[in-house]
């Protein structure tokens, strides 16, 4: 049955939008009848995997129950870096006077004018997954919810499609905390947070990870009073423990409240505001605001699809069960994205629905843990990571030296303002092979590109040294780490041979 899109509000950005990734009038195609590749999901997997596949020759249909762009173009990247972009204007602003710009008294932030750019935005950026570009590249859109009758054939709005392989690309969604009277008092996820035209003025984000981490600071710099809390002892745990130290400071210093090794007991609704009761250090507390975001993990989409009847293996916690090659435990049938995935990125369902058309439709033998995959949480200053973490390297046996730059002895940096941050390499002991980095910079997104390339190509930490960059910029970091591990090759006997050196050569 066709699944008509809701998507508050909807004004002239949201019906745009709709036009594009879930048009009212669609009227699907009649089946092949067989297809190459059928791919259940229009997210980024799903996507990348259809129009990678139509490129190539392929008879193509994809399947998408609701919003073509999934998470990423509807509630996950595009309007949460739309919103980010908007909170850092205004941090912006109030720091101006540290550069010597006067801003007049009163200038106010207008939250709704915000969210309508982050609407606007995200429907002039949705005409690139629409269902006119999927046919347009040949694939055949079927919407409505997909439904497994076989290991060869699928059902959709009572269409049969038979297929000769078929893609899991369904995806995840917020999870669902069972914290008693949280769903009676109301919550935002990142699935309805983007619908708000209103400000709350205080907000509760439960959930301390990259999207508990962006959207708090955010709040916070559009004017929200936020809380945040964690029920593990840091926030960004899996995070470098240096780099944490330094964002939690950033949080104190924008009066952001934190609280972590809390644990929430229950919620309530009192009239229009919400109450949330929890412990923390010992304590009996309470904390009432006008809205909570709960930014906890996600959930894979593997309800309804009927995956038993395709012999496809799943966890409804952990998802589709795929081996290295992203093959189910049904060889017709391949699954890649969040549905799958450790690792929940559009650049990682990108990577893995390639992998995915190589490997169903042309015998590929390419491995998902052949990837280098980097990951970045958008905060401010932004943390980048790629590889190894120190302690992992450790913990594998393998001998590892460190080399860190903060960003307080980059030139760039200091006239910028923007002092706070490092590059840090990690390589193997006594080779110059980078196993691992992490950067802590305002764009460090950006600045990881290089050292990815570096670790894909195998190009060791040495080379980074002889890499000119312009000066100046913050990515001279990396040079200079390079320069450090140059450095560091001048042992003391090999000093002392270069001072008899340049001993004979005086005398000569």
């Amino acid at each position: 049955m066709r699944e008509e899109a809701d998507v508050s509000p909807m004004d002239q950005h949201n019906r745009i939008l709709v036009s594009n990734v879930h048009p009212p009038d669609w009227v699907n195609p009649k089946p092949a009848p067989r297809y190459n590749l059928v791919v259940l999901g229009g997210g980024p997997a799903g996507l990348v995997a259809a129009s990678a596949a139509a490129g190539l020759g392929a008879k193509v249909a994809l399947i998408e129950k609701h919003l073509l762009g999934g998470d990423c173009l509807n509630v996950g990247c595009v309007p949460s870096k739309a919103l980010i972009r908007s909170s850092r204007a205004a941090a912006e602003v109030r720091g101006a006077s540290l550069l010597g710009i006067r801003i007049p008294p009163g200038t106010q932030v207008d939250f709704t004018a915000v969210m309508e750019r982050v609407r606007r935005l995200r429907a002039q950026i949705s005409h690139h997954d629409s269902a006119e570009h999927l046919k347009a590249q040949g694939v055949d859109l079927f919407l409505g919810g997909p439904k497994f009758l076989g290991t060869n054939s699928v059902e959709v709005a009572n269409q049969t499609l038979y297929f000769s392989r078929a893609l899991i690309a369904t995806g995840a969604r917020a999870v669902r905390l069972p914290i008693p009277g949280l769903e009676e008092a109301g919550v935002l996820t990142n699935e309805t947070v983007f619908n708000l035209t209103e400000r709350p003025d205080r907000l509760a984000v439960i959930g301390a990870g990259p999207i508990g981490c962006e959207l708090a600071q955010a709040f916070q710099r559009l004017g929200s009073q936020v809380t945040l809390l964690e029920t593990t002892p840091t926030i960004l745990g899996r995070e470098d423990p240096d780099a944490v130290a330094l964002l939690q400071k950033v949080f104190q210093r924008e009066e952001i409240q934190i609280l972590v090794g809390c644990q929430i007991k229950r919620a309530q609704r009192q009239g229009q505001k919400k109450v949330l009761h929890y412990t923390f250090q010992g304590k009996e507390n309470s904390l009432e605001v006008d809205a909570i975001l709960v930014g906890v993990g996600r959930a894979p989409n593997v309800e309804g699809l009927n995956l038993e009847a395709a012999g496809v293996q799943y966890d409804p916690k952990k998802g589709v069960q795929v081996n290295d090659s992203l093959q189910t435990t049904s060889p017709r049938i391949y699954a890649a994205g969040d549905v799958c995935m450790a690792l929940k990125f559009t650049h990682a369902a990108d990577a893995a629905a390639r992998i995915v058309v190589e490997n169903a439709l042309f015998f590929g033998r390419k491995k998902l843990s052949h990837l280098t995959i980097p990951w970045c949480t958008y905060t401010d200053p932004e943390i980048a990571h790629v590889g190894l973490y120190e302690q992992e390297a450790r913990d594998k046996g393998i001998p590892v030296q460190t080399f860190i730059k903060p960003l307080r002895e980059v030139d760039r940096a200091v006239v910028d303002g923007q002092e706070e941050g490092f590059v840090k390499i990690h390589i193997r002991r006594g080779t110059d092979q980078i196993l691992g980095a992490t950067i802590v910079a305002p764009h460090a997104g950006e600045m990881i590109g290089e050292i990815i390339l570096a670790i894909v190509s195998g190009t060791g930490l040495r080379a980074l040294s002889k890499a000119i960059h312009p000066y100046p910029t913050q990515a001279e970091a990396i040079r200079q780490v390079g320069d450090a591990y140059q450095g560091s090759r001048l042992t003391p006997g090999l000093k002392r041979l270069l001072e008899l050196w340049f001993t004979v050569s005086r005398g000569g």
